[in-house]
Parts: structure tokens; C-alpha cells; sequence
């Protein structure tokens, strides 16, 4: 599956409505949460997706009411060495 970046405006969300909402993220049929950062103070949140491709993802998003402030696949990465092709 391809790896995809979401990032997200959050409006009043307390630490307990994040952690329902990743957990509502979790049960995503399809797709799998990899990783969430999550900044209650600027109200901000970038989630790290595998899914089987982009229209999958933005359906899935789209019909939970959740908005994205942008939708990034994820074709190479750095992480302590040089770029990769993203696995």
C-alpha cells in the first residue's frame, strides 16, 4: 500500500476528543493509521497513512466529515541516511 500524509485544522479538540478521533482513524477499513502528531495549543495535526490509493483515502475522509487542510503521497523519504524511495 502507498504511505500518505494528511494534515489537519483541529477546532477545540481536548486530548480526549484527539484520542477518540485516532481511534475512529484506526477503524478506517482499508487503510492503516501509521503515525499522528498532534499539537492541541495551534489546534494542528499531521497523520502518516497507508492506503490502497489517494481516492480511497480522500472517500474514507470525506465521508467521516473529516477535513485536510492537503493530502500528500509519500514517494521518498530521509530518515538518517540518503533519500529512498519511500516503502
Amino acid at each position: 500500500m502507498a504511505r500518505y500524509l494528511t494534515f489537519h485544522t483541529l477546532a477545540c479538540l481536548t486530548r480526549q476528543g484527539a484520542a477518540q478521533l485516532l481511534e475512529r482513524f484506526r477503524q478506517a477499513p482499508g487503510m492503516r493509521l501509521r503515525s499522528a502528531h498532534v499539537n492541541l495549543q495551534d489546534g494542528k495535526m499531521l497523520v502518516e497513512w497507508e492506503a490502497p490509493d489517494r481516492e480511497s483515502l480522500e472517500r474514507w475522509l470525506d465521508a467521516e466529515k473529516m477535513h485536510r487542510d492537503w493530502l500528500l503521497r509519500v514517494e521518498y523519504e530521509a530518515r538518517e541516511g540518503p533519500l529512498e524511495p519511500a516503502m
